[in-house]
């Protein structure tokens, strides 16, 4: 009888190459989605508009999805389906497009990937735990490939773009967008049964708890404050004087940070609490912003910047997942997820995006930083009240 460690361990391996595949997508078209739209004319505040689309359908998308594959059991065929469209939308980016034309185009197709990775995650969840609990480890090897994608492009068309210019970003939006469709195509449909008698397990009891609810406005803070990354960085650094292959590099140096944190975090993920992790990810999140507000013209700072990604993204990822399976098990395992990515990423990336076009147009993109580093105090306070519901006298140790 085969090993049922070494069966999960093989059916993870599709879910590596979505990962990978998904974030090598990932890693070209955000950081070079604001430069493509610089060249084509557009200003400041037209490109934070239409880089906020693909937040604004976090709002609304990955819920319904999520509520659509809790309910049917069937998400990878969902998964399927919205590879598939969004690879097909892509192909109207070579067409030439007005505002209007341009932002309905990003709509439909973020549509169509905004719940790609929720629902993914919500799929081999069962396969990243270990006699019920999360695994560290095994989450870490997977999302691991994600961002070997993610440094693969981000680095890759830096130097495209620099030596061959902007006009190629449509053929790269469809050719990774492909890939992404072929790799969905490789899952195993593990279709989850839908009990009869558990078709209306609702979600907001558990909303309404108070850990629940500060988690959220935790994660809701410390991403905001990463928008300052997310949109305008490669703006900001091109700004400075930055090249292309500089602005891959610095984006490289924080995935690498990040690989490196994936690769290792079930030695470091033990050493404190899952909630302790959230206060020391968005304290680190405070010293980031304020380096990048301050010295982002001083190459050696903005590096070190760039390498708390490590904490700022990686730990806080992985603790937020491992917390969102801890309080969404079973049949609300997709609408957790979903909800997660609707309040810490869809309301985050539309203020962010578009707060910081009106900032960065009116006081310099600089400010956005200011912001962000605000935003990050108080994710760190909010972060601070969850441990503390966990930890009432400050005094229990426990172990994850």
């Amino acid at each position: 009888m085969p090993n049922t460690s070494a069966v999960q361990r093989r059916q993870l391996i599709p879910f590596a190459a979505v990962s990978a595949s998904y974030f090598a997508h990932i890693g070209f078209f955000n950081p070079y989605l604001p430069l493509w739209l610089k060249e084509l004319g557009f200003g400041l505040l037209a490109i934070s508009i239409l880089t906020s689309v693909q937040a604004a359908t976090r709002l609304f998308a990955p819920y319904a999805w999520g509520w659509l594959s809790d309910h049917t059991g069937e998400r990878v065929s969902l998964l399927r389906y919205g590879a598939t469209a969004a690879m097909l939308c892509a192909c109207i980016l070579f067409f030439e497009l007005g505002p209007i034309g341009l932002g309905l185009v990003l709509l439909v197709m973020f549509t169509h990937t905004s719940a790609m990775m929720p629902m993914s995650e919500a799929a081999m969840a069962h396969l990243v735990s270990q006699g019920g609990a999360f695994d560290a480890k095994r989450y870490g090897r997977v999302r691991l490939f994600g961002s070997i994608g993610f440094l693969f492009t981000v680095f890759l068309a830096g130097a495209w773009f620099e030596y061959f210019g902007m006009h190629h970003f449509p053929g790269w939006t469809v050719l990774s967008l492909a890939a992404v469709a072929a790799s969905v195509w490789m899952l195993p449909n593990l279709k989850e049964a839908v009990p009869l008698n558990d078709t209306k397990v609702a979600v907001w009891p558990v909303l309404r708890q108070k850990p629940v609810m500060w988690f959220f406005i935790a994660a809701f803070f410390h991403v905001l404050s990463h928008m300052g990354v997310y949109v305008f960085f490669s703006l900001y650094l091109d700004s400075l004087g930055y090249s292309k292959v500089w602005i891959g590099m610095l984006w490289a140096v924080s995935v690498i940070v990040e690989i490196g944190w994936f690769f290792t975090q079930a030695k470091w993920m033990p050493k404190l609490p899952l909630t302790a992790w959230l206060v020391v990810c968005s304290v680190a999140m405070v010293l980031r912003m304020g380096m990048t507000a301050q010295w982002a013209d001083v190459l050696w700072v903005l590096l070190l910047a760039q390498a708390i990604h490590a904490l700022t993204f990686a730990a806080h990822h992985t603790a937020c997942i491992a917390l969102l399976s801890h309080h969404f098990p079973g049949r609300l395992r997709g609408r957790g997820q979903a909800l997660y990515t609707v309040v810490a990423y869809g309301f985050p990336g539309v203020l962010g995006g578009l707060a910081g076009g009106l900032l960065s147009d009116r006081f310099g993109l600089q400010s956005v930083y200011w912001l962000s580093l605000i935003a990050a105090l108080i994710a760190t306070a909010a972060a601070y009240r969850v441990w503390r519901f966990q930890h009432p006298t400050g005094s229990e140790q426990l172990s994850h």
